[in-house]
């Protein structure tokens, strides 16, 4: 099956959300804060694309449309980008590349280090995202590597949570859907759909495989 241009839908759509913030950027629609609009705004879509490739798995399982996961490597890196982005523009913009005062933010502000264990986590799986390094460290081992994304995405959820302190509805949505997802990663490895028909059959039941 040809994806080629499906796959170009989904990256341009995924660059639609950093267009318009460039162009509210340029039309000076950000607010009086320009800085926390840009840094909330590419935390927001960093959270929204780990969702995302976090979800392809659980809906390729339950729709049988296995071409889905044509697209996950795709939306995983677009995390990772807009993550990138949402670290630069503190570092940049907040901290101008003054290395000594962002430890020393870091210090003083703990969401900001949990923040920055969550990309970190990510910087693994961007570099590993290849075929060739799925290879050169074997299909077991980049499995585990990649499992990484959930500690990666709820350490980002618990950053926003003690990001906005009061009105917490949108990092509690993102923990809910995270919390969803892990349930159903858990309920497919310890009681796969199959397991009853293959128990009837006779036949062995084969360990899960993610």
């Amino acid at each position: 099956m040809d994806l080629r241009f499906s796959k170009v839908l989904v990256f341009v759509n995924a660059l639609v959300p950093l267009t318009l913030l460039l162009w509210d950027l340029y039309q000076k629609k950000v607010g009086a804060n320009p800085l926390e609009f840009v840094t909330h705004t590419t935390g927001m879509l960093t959270l929204v694309f780990l969702m995302l490739t976090l979800a392809i798995t659980p809906l390729r399982k339950i729709t049988g449309i296995n071409w889905l996961t044509r697209f996950r490597r795709m939306v995983g890196l677009f995390a990772f980008f807009y993550g990138a982005t949402h670290l630069l523009t503190y570092i940049w913009f907040d901290r101008f590349f003054n290395l000594p005062s962002v430890v020393g933010d870091v210090a003083q502000r703990p969401f900001i280090a949990i923040g920055m264990a969550a990309f970190f986590l990510m910087v693994p799986l961007a570099i590993t995202s290849t075929d060739k390094m799925v290879k050169r460290l074997g299909g077991k081992r980049w499995i585990k590597l990649h499992r990484l994304v959930y500690l990666a995405a709820g350490l980002g959820v618990l950053h926003f949570w003690m990001l906005v302190k009061s009105d917490t509805r949108l990092p509690l949505t993102f923990a809910f859907i995270l919390a969803l997802l892990l349930a159903h990663r858990l309920l497919v490895k310890y009681f796969p759909p199959d397991r009853a028909d293959r128990s009837e059959r006779g036949s062995p039941i084969p360990k899960w495989t993610p």
